[in-house]
């Protein structure tokens, strides 16, 4: 549906984004993940055609977005961080004008409407002022601006960015309910919004795409992100015995849980976590059983979302950290290639 090929943006010297290549499948949600400054508004900007590109190609449908912006347009419906609406219109007076905008024939203006209303749960509201709305019915009438028309590719800028927990829950579900029959591109940097909602994360820093996979397999990747953590009452020395006997504790750590008599046991995981089709929770089970080693609670542990986000910008960061000369004395020394700094 959506291809984006060695897209560039340079702002007199600042790469916004730098040569960043994906692709968007139909019927699914993605989610723009990256800090702030990331490049994930520019990037979404370039993609519905507010600005221009300074090199490479965003295809929409096969439409060339800067070569034939009309019809690349027509597929997309686009919320940016800040709704673009009139305040001294009404609500129902808003979505009607941008209906004609849209170029929605007059005689379907009304049921086009009256549906992304009720959509975005406006209906209580459409005679109201939008100045006289909430930020949260605000995001609602941008959101249904966007969705009016039902374009096949709905974008989405924060869309949950300034909104109380009730609101960020209703937002969330419009964008699963539109995920249904829309191929829907969220932007975010709140990770717990973009695991929630989004079936393929792309994470990108610094202008750059730096990951791309669902948000299970990311957190998969992540080295030594396997693990479970016991409560188990048994002298330190037991336990470390009896977890011996299991290949997959590959290292483990007993610490006191704070309980008399009772060890918090962490064991890191290796390799594959079945054994002859057993669950390695069964395995740990049944060992400590066998030594009637009462074990009053088991919990699995994976690197969280946030985890594999702090762990991949990181990385990133480190990749293009380059020393800086602070002074113009070191400017003519790496220029020269001799001499130290003085003190």
């Amino acid at each position: 549906m959506i291809e984006v090929k060695n897209l560039v943006k340079d702002y007199g010297g600042h790469l916004a984004v730098d040569h960043l290549s994906f692709t968007i499948e139909d019927g699914q949600i993605y989610g723009f993940l990256g800090p702030n400054g990331a490049g994930k508004s520019t990037t979404m900007n370039i993609m519905t055609g507010y600005i221009g590109a300074t090199e490479g190609d965003v295809l929409i449908n096969g439409h060339n977005i800067l070569e034939e912006p009309e019809e690349a347009k027509k597929c997309i419906g686009y919320l940016p961080e800040l709704p673009p609406l009139y305040v001294d219109m009404t609500v129902k007076e808003q979505l009607y004008f941008a209906a004609e905008l849209k170029k929605i024939p007059k005689k379907e203006r009304e049921q086009a409407v009256s549906s992304v209303m009720e959509l975005a749960k406006l209906s209580d509201v459409m005679g109201r002022l939008i100045r006289n709305l909430s930020k949260g019915y605000r995001q609602r009438v941008g959101l249904a601006q966007a969705v009016l028309g039902f374009p096949p590719v709905i974008v989405l800028d924060e869309p949950t960015v300034g909104l109380d927990p009730k609101q960020i829950i209703e937002i969330r579900d419009t964008i699963r309910e539109l995920g249904k029959k829309h191929t829907v591109i969220l932007s975010s940097h709140i990770l717990s919004e973009v695991s929630a909602v989004c079936d393929h994360i792309l994470i990108i820093d610094k202008g750059r795409l730096i990951a791309s996979d669902t948000p299970e397999n990311l957190e998969r990747q992540m080295a030594g992100a396997s693990g479970m953590e016991l409560l188990v009452k048994a002298p330190k020395e037991e336990i470390v015995t009896t977890l011996e006997s299991i290949p997959q504790a590959a290292d483990v750590t007993v610490e006191e849980s704070g309980e008399e008599g009772i060890k918090k046991v962490s064991i890191h995981l290796s390799g594959a976590e079945q054994e002859d089709g057993e669950d390695i929770r069964e395995i740990i089970f049944f060992a400590f059983a066998d030594q009637r080693l009462p074990i009053l609670s088991m919990q699995s542990q994976k690197a969280s979302l946030e985890e594999v986000f702090l762990k991949l910008t990181s990385e990133a960061e480190e990749e293009n950290t380059m020393v800086i000369p602070e002074t113009q004395e070191e400017i003519r020394e790496t220029e020269d290639g001799e001499g130290e700094k003085e003190e």
